[in-house]
């Protein structure tokens, strides 16, 4: 009996946002145009990296792949989101919801990964001024990037193997938008707990991690910052790295409490409210942050319209 009850189901259904009618509609309307600027902020930031010969330093680079880190990220989760809201059915197929908790897996860890990465660089350039093009050399940006994007996805496979090897006797109806592994964890009828450790250590090890070495490059940042005597200069070094910092507490913040916290802890309708502002709200933001507060970026926007 046991056996037929948890063969896994090749169908699960997310439950989604609302079933309220004219709040579905809304909420249509908002992660539509929520998505549209992600796509054409961060596309648009990209091509001026591209088409400009003075951002071809190694924080832009970066800041090219947390672009295209977001625009995937985003396109992962935000489609099936529209769908899921106004369709009847909404149902995933079993490849489909592995497929969409892997990429948003791998592509979150390798956020984070870059975030810290940024950092670093920006510790580079302050603190080590000198030597920051032997620092930061074209062979080790690349290195790095490929590194982050080797570890976080083979990660990212282990956990999805590990979470749907568990049997889902009770229900294949998923309390969430989209395929996430704590929302998971709830609907096996085996315990999770192994599931959970490795949850936490990989969190530990690559938010973690990012974390320190970001805490780490801030804290020599600001030290290097307090100490230039005038106040034009501490503005100026400091605006280098704003929009980063502020990019980097929204975002951590947000993946911690999803991915660290105690399972006593966990509510259905906190975690959909905190996975929106990590899966939707921060990659539209991340292009608009960095733009606004950047100069080299809104001149040569500014340049190309004028020349239209």
């Amino acid at each position: 009996m046991e056996g037929s009850n948890t063969t896994l189901s090749s169908i699960f259904i997310l439950r989604g946002l609302s079933n309220v009618q004219y709040l579905k509609i809304i909420l249509f309307l908002i992660f539509l145009v929520m998505y549209m600027i992600t796509l054409s902020g961060n596309v648009l930031l990209i091509i001026v990296v591209r088409i400009n010969p003075n951002l071809q330093t190694p924080m832009y680079f970066f800041l090219s792949h947390l672009s295209f880190i977001d625009i995937c990220f985003s396109s992962t989760i935000v489609p099936r989101i529209l769908v899921n809201t106004l369709a009847k059915d909404r149902s995933i197929s079993l490849l489909g919801c592995a497929a969409q908790m892997y990429f948003s897996l791998a592509l979150g860890a390798t956020e984070c990964v870059i975030l810290a990465v940024m950092a670093y660089d920006r510790f580079a350039a302050i603190c080590k001024p000198l030597h920051y093009s032997i620092i930061m050399s074209k062979k080790l940006c690349t290195s790095l990037a490929a590194g982050a994007w080797t570890v976080c996805f083979a990660n990212s496979a282990i956990h999805v193997v590990l979470t749907f090897q568990l049997p889902y006797c009770r229900s294949h109806q998923v309390n969430h938008f989209f395929c996430e592994m704590p929302p998971f964890f709830r609907l096996a009828c085996k315990d999770t707990l192994f599931n959970e450790i490795a949850m936490y250590i990989s969190a530990g090890i690559i938010a973690m991690c990012s974390f320190c070495l970001t805490l780490t490059s801030y804290i020599h940042i600001i030290s290097t910052i307090l100490q230039i005597r005038s106040s034009y200069g501490r503005r100026k070094a400091f605006s280098t790295c704003a929009s980063h910092l502020t990019v980097v507490a929204f975002f951590y913040g947000t993946i911690m409490f999803m991915y660290l916290r105690p399972r006593s802890t966990y509510s259905p309708e906190t975690d959909k409210a905190v996975s929106i502002l990590y899966t939707t709200v921060t990659p539209m933001l991340n292009p608009i942050i960095y733009s606004m507060r950047n100069k080299d970026v809104k001149g040569t926007i500014k340049k190309k319209i004028s020349q239209m």
